[in-house]
């Protein structure tokens, strides 16, 4: 698998860590932030025992990442958790790919980016806080449709919609 990301940003091998077989890359950008994890060879699949209120804040096909008939999605999108106490618990939000089923109706399972690759199951995405105030986050973005109109969302954007079996 290969994608494009800024020329600024870079890729840490933490191949030490990946599932046996498989890849496990992090992407970090210019100021270090971790933006997103790409691994393969990932065990998928979840019992889904709770339901919460489902946002879609955006997606997309891609078909480049088709397998036996499935085509991923990129999805950006949260749940919203009434029983945690946490801020950033109580809304997550994630963007990444995901071969599972879309949501039908106001509630969906817990997030869950994992899609369907050879020899089981790959993940590429990342979480969006808009609580983080770690340099270099954009300024002022507290919600999830202000962050889609950063420079950042839509270089991470690209580069998860990037991805490509190897040597397409």
């Amino acid at each position: 698998m290969t994608f494009d990301y800024p020329a600024e940003w870079t890729i840490k091998d933490r191949a030490a860590e990946a599932a046996p077989g498989g890849v496990f890359v992090e992407v970090l950008r210019e100021n270090g932030k971790s933006i997103a994890t790409l691994r393969t060879n990932m065990v998928t699949g979840s019992e889904c025992l709770e339901k919460y209120p489902y946002s879609l804040i955006d997606s997309e096909e891609l078909p480049a990442l088709a397998q036996a008939g499935q085509t991923p999605r990129f999805v950006f999108e949260g749940r919203a958790n009434p029983t945690a106490t946490d801020a950033a618990a109580a809304n997550p939000l994630a963007y990444g790919i995901t071969s599972g089923p879309e949501p039908s109706g106001p509630t969906a399972c817990p997030i869950f980016h994992f899609f369907t690759w050879p020899p089981s199951g790959a993940m590429f995405g990342g979480a969006y806080n808009p609580f983080d105030t770690s340099p270099g986050n954009p300024p002022q973005v507290d919600t999830p449709e202000g962050y889609t109109e950063t420079g950042e969302y839509k270089d991470i954007r690209k580069m998860i919609t990037s991805l490509r079996p190897a040597g397409k």
